[in-house]
């Protein structure tokens, strides 16, 4: 059965997100979403709540999980026996870092793949950061995030 990972801080989980996890779910068996839990990024919801939001975002994906972890991705990868990890590419400007971020986690695990997924173009130039702000100024993200999202980030932002 073939496993990746797909990482990331998901603070919170966007609509691009939830498009490049549909697209690893057709091509790999099982696919664990990997809640980062020590991020330096200060993330404005907790791991269980970036948790659950992501579950509850992607109950039309049956091979797809949710998890958290702290720690080295690859050693995470590794203990959960996946055959790749999936990172989302917006942009040209995420190429630098994540091809980086890739090398690296050759380096410490050369049997463990990387593979880039492109999100539907409408969702080329969402992140978690511009949704934050939008909300903050009171602007409509709707389009961007599940209501479960839209609905946290009422109750913390407002």
């Amino acid at each position: 059965m073939r496993h990746c990972i797909y990482p990331g801080t998901f603070d919170p989980i966007t609509y691009g997100h939830i498009d490049v996890l549909a697209r690893a779910a057709k091509l790999f068996d099982r696919v664990t979403v990997a809640i980062a839990e020590n991020v330096g990024k200060e993330p404005l919801f907790t791991p269980e709540q970036r948790k659950q939001m992501a579950e509850e975002s992607i109950t039309d994906l049956s091979n797809v999980s949710v998890t958290t972890f702290g720690g080295l991705l690859v050693d995470f990868a590794v203990e959960q026996e996946a055959h790749a990890i999936i990172r989302g590419l917006r942009a040209l400007s995420d190429f630098e870092f994540e091809f980086n971020m890739a090398l690296m986690n050759r380096h410490l695990k050369p049997d463990l793949e990387t593979i880039f997924v492109m999100p539907a173009e409408q969702f080329s130039y969402t992140s978690s950061t511009i949704v934050k702000q939008v909300a903050r100024y009171g602007g409509d993200i709707s389009n961007f995030v599940p209501p479960v999202v839209v609905t946290a980030l009422k109750e913390v932002i407002h």
